[in-house]
């Protein structure tokens, strides 16, 4: 059977919309380097994605899913409460906006897609809809009854140690004298997700720590193809606690778990400090780093790998990849936006989707 992709056109007054419009350049791009056919559908309004097209220049055929045509995007047709002016927010959208989602995993759960990707909502936009809204992974989590879900956020980097990024160039991305790789494929998980920083501390228990860790390794081993992951976990405290001196939650909390996963068969290493967590000799002792927080984690990450960075669901019964930005209003209609971070989410889709099969 021939995997489809399901990508969601997200907030109808961002840049999702004509993001969605390179996808049949994507289909037809050698540089994809695929052997095997695969499909993407967008689920959006057909005339919205007509309309953005036109405004953006981009000269577009589109058709009704399931059918497809060479050159061609094929729409799954979901219509806009209220018509939408490119940049401008509408609170009337925010049942449309999960009517995509909602669609898409209902395809995923049939069988009818064989993974969702989503373009970038606008979270405050649905809240003022009357409609509690967090975000993609707590939403999927709950329409799926799943108890406990992981975002991991992936992208490509550059590094090039002690030896200055022209002398990594010239070495072909290779290694420097010092054996560290400069090229790395980052992964980020975290332990705690959209919550203040003031709540942080007291989210991070025994029992989150050991299940996310849980779905973390085997998601490495079931959908990423590492056999025997191995995973970087950082410290909550500065200098993970400076043995127990700047906070306890290393020695109380985070070490106690690790202990216990090691003795399983688990290859974890740590808890680290986070401040020099993303440099490139700790980097190359591991294939996955799993942070306490969001911006503990992702600070870095997304300086490193923006607009082509990915973000990825953990335990949900279906893969679901996301872009690693937002809406961009004020890019929204230009043209200017740059599809890099939804193309490689459809990469990643297609390469999960392809091992579980």
């Amino acid at each position: 059977m021939v995997p489809v992709i399901a990508v969601t056109s997200g907030e109808p007054a961002g840049i999702g919309p004509e993001l969605c419009l390179t996808l049949p350049r994507l289909l037809a791009n050698a540089a994809m380097g695929e052997k095997e056919s695969f499909r993407v559908v967008v689920l959006g309004d057909r005339e919205l994605l007509a309309a953005r097209a036109r405004q953006t220049g981009i000269d577009m055929r589109f058709c009704s899913w399931p059918d497809s045509a060479p050159g061609a995007l094929s729409v799954l047709h979901c219509p806009l409460a209220v018509p939408v002016e490119a940049g401008k927010l509408d609170r009337a959208n925010a049942s449309y906006v999960l009517a995509l989602l909602d669609r898409a995993l209902a395809g995923c759960m049939s069988g009818e897609f064989a993974a969702m990707v989503t373009a970038p909502v606008h979270k405050g936009v649905i809240n003022e809809a009357g409609i509690p809204f967090t975000g993609h992974t707590e939403y999927l989590a709950e329409k799926t009854g799943t108890a406990r879900v992981v975002m991991m956020l992936a992208g490509e980097t550059e590094r090039y140690g002690e030896q200055g990024e022209e002398k990594g160039r010239k070495k072909g991305g290779k290694k420097d004298e010092s054996g560290v790789p400069s090229r790395y494929s980052l992964r980020v998980a975290l332990a705690t997700t959209h919550l203040p920083l003031k709540d942080v501390a007291a989210a991070i228990t025994a029992p989150l720590l050991e299940e996310s860790l849980r779905i973390v390794h085997a998601e490495l081993v079931r959908r990423f193809g590492l056999d025997a992951p191995r995973i970087l976990v950082t410290g909550l405290n500065p200098h993970a606690g400076e043995g127990g001196y700047l906070g306890r939650e290393e020695i109380d909390v985070i070490t106690p778990v690790l202990e216990k996963l090691r003795a399983e068969g688990m290859a974890l290493i740590g808890p680290l400090p986070a401040d020099t967590m993303f440099t490139p000799p700790v980097l190359a002792g591991g294939d996955c780093v799993f942070a306490m927080y969001h911006d503990q984690g992702l600070t870095a990450l997304k300086y490193a790998t923006f607009g082509h960075g990915i973000n990825v669901t953990l335990g949900l019964p279906v893969i679901r990849t996301s872009v690693d930005h937002g809406t961009a209003l004020e890019l929204a209609g230009t043209g200017r936006a740059d599809p890099g971070s939804l193309i490689e989410a459809v990469r990643q889709a297609l390469f999960m989707a392809r091992r579980v099969r």
